[in-house]
C-alpha cells in the first residue's frame, strides 16, 4: 500500500488547527440521474442498512436504485432553491459563522471546513484540502446533536478509513455527541420562544427525530435514549408539561418496525384526540433539508389538516442562527485545551531543517 503524504513538505509551513464540521450529504442536483449514485453511496453503507452485504446487493441494485431516484428527485426538486441544496447552503453558512467566531476569539490558527458524508464535497477531499493547508491537529465536529451508528458512526468511519491511508497522522478529536450539552439546548430552546413570540403557541408541541430500526437500540445504539433526553431538557428550558409535548420520530425505510411513536401516524391521530393546533421542531436535524422542509412541512402538515387539524407549524431548525454558531463554537473550544497553549516558530523550525539538510 502506498501512504498519501507530502513530498513538497515545506518547514516553514504554520501548523493549522482544524476544524471538520459534517453533515448527511446531498445529490449534486434534483434529477433522477444524480440521485442514483447519491443513494447508491448512502444505503450501501452498513451502518445505515444492516442486512448482509450479498441480499441488500441484490435489493439494492434490483429494486431500489430502479425506481427511488425518480421519487427523491421529485421531493428534492420541492425544496431546491437559489443556492442548490438547503442542507449544503446551511452547512456553508455554519462553516463560515464558526470560522469568523474562531478568529476573533484566538486569531489566524485554524482551518475550518465543511464536508458530506456522502456525496460532494467529500470527506476525504476536505481532508486532502485542509493537509495540504498545514493542519497538524483535527477537531471533527458531525452535526447531529444526538449520537447514532448510521450518522456520527458511520462519519467516524469515514474519517478514520481516509486516515489509514495516510503518512502523516494529525492529532484527532471527535465529538461523537452533544445531546445534552446546555448551550444547545438553550439555543433550541431559544429559536422557539422567538418562534413563539412572533407567532404565539398551539395546543402541543412536537419534537419529531429522525427514525432508525428499532432492533439498533435493541442491540445497544443510543440515539433513542439520547433524544429523548434532549426532548426532556427542553421541555424543562421551555417549562412544559409533559401533556404539552410529544416526541416522535420520522423518515422511516422499509418493512422493518422503527422507533416509535411515527411522526406522522401521530400526526393523523391527533385531530381525533382534540388537538387541532401543533407546532412541530426537529432538534436531531442541525440544518433544515429535504426531510425538515419537504416531509415535515409540506408532507406531514397534509396529513394533519386531512384528519381534520386546523394550525400547523414548523419551527425551522437552527441552521446558522447566532446562538447556535456560538454553541457549536464552544462544543469546539472544549476540545482545544492543551492545544491553543502551543507556540510555534516557522522560521526556526526552518533553518534547523535545513541545518539537518532538508531543501524546504
Amino acid at each position: 500500500m502506498k501512504y498519501l503524504g507530502q513530498s513538497d513538505y515545506q518547514h516553514a509551513t504554520v501548523p493549522s488547527i482544524g476544524v471538520l464540521l459534517t453533515n448527511l450529504g446531498t445529490p449534486e442536483a434534483p434529477t433522477a440521474k444524480a440521485l442514483k449514485p447519491y443513494l447508491k453511496q448512502f444505503l450501501w453503507d452498513p451502518r445505515v442498512v444492516e442486512v448482509p452485504r450479498p441480499i441488500w446487493w441484490l435489493i439494492l441494485n434490483g429494486i431500489i436504485l430502479n425506481t427511488r431516484p425518480k421519487r427523491s428527485a421529485e421531493a428534492y426538486s420541492a425544496v431546491w432553491n437559489e443556492r442548490g441544496s438547503p442542507l449544503l447552503a446551511h452547512l456553508e453558512d455554519q462553516v463560515a459563522g464558526v470560522a469568523e467566531q474562531l478568529k476573533s476569539q484566538h486569531g489566524d490558527r485554524f482551518v475550518v471546513r465543511g464536508a458530506m458524508r456522502y456525496g460532494s464535497p467529500a470527506i476525504a477531499d476536505v481532508l486532502t484540502e485542509m493537509f495540504e493547508a498545514g493542519v497538524q491537529k483535527l477537531v471533527v465536529l458531525p452535526l447531529y446533536p444526538q449520537y447514532g451508528g448510521p450518522t456520527t458512526g458511520s462519519t467516524f468511519d469515514e474519517v478514520s478509513s481516509d486516515l489509514t491511508r495516510r503518512r502523516w497522522l494529525p492529532a484527532l478529536r471527535f465529538i461523537s455527541s452533544y445531546h445534552d450539552d446546555p448551550r444547545y439546548i438553550a439555543a433550541v430552546a431559544d429559536s422557539i420562544r422567538t418562534y413563539w413570540a412572533d407567532h404565539g403557541r398551539t395546543d402541543k408541541l412536537v419534537l419529531s427525530y429522525h427514525g432508525m430500526p428499532k432492533r439498533y437500540l435493541v442491540e445497544g445504539d443510543p440515539y433513542h435514549c439520547q433524544c429523548h433526553k434532549t426532548s426532556r431538557l427542553i421541555g424543562e428550558n421551555l417549562g412544559l408539561s409533559e401533556d404539552e409535548m410529544i416526541t416522535t420520530f420520522q423518515s422511516r425505510f422499509g418493512r422493518e418496525e422503527w422507533l416509535q411513536p411515527y411522526t406522522d401516524e401521530t400526526l393523523e391521530a391527533l385531530p381525533g384526540q382534540g388537538v387541532t393546533a401543533v407546532q412541530v421542531v426537529c432538534p436531531g436535524f442541525s440544518a433544515d433539508c429535504l426531510e425538515t422542509i419537504e416531509e415535515i412541512g409540506m408532507e406531514n402538515r397534509d396529513i394533519f389538516l386531512e384528519a381534520g387539524g386546523t394550525r400547523y407549524e414548523y419551527i425551522p431548525c437552527l441552521n446558522a442562527q447566532d446562538g447556535h454558531l456560538a454553541a457549536l463554537t464552544d462544543l469546539i473550544n472544549d476540545e482545544l485545551n492543551g492545544w491553543l497553549a502551543i507556540e510555534s516558530d516557522p522560521q526556526r523550525t526552518e533553518q534547523l531543517a535545513k541545518k539537518l539538510g532538508a531543501e524546504r
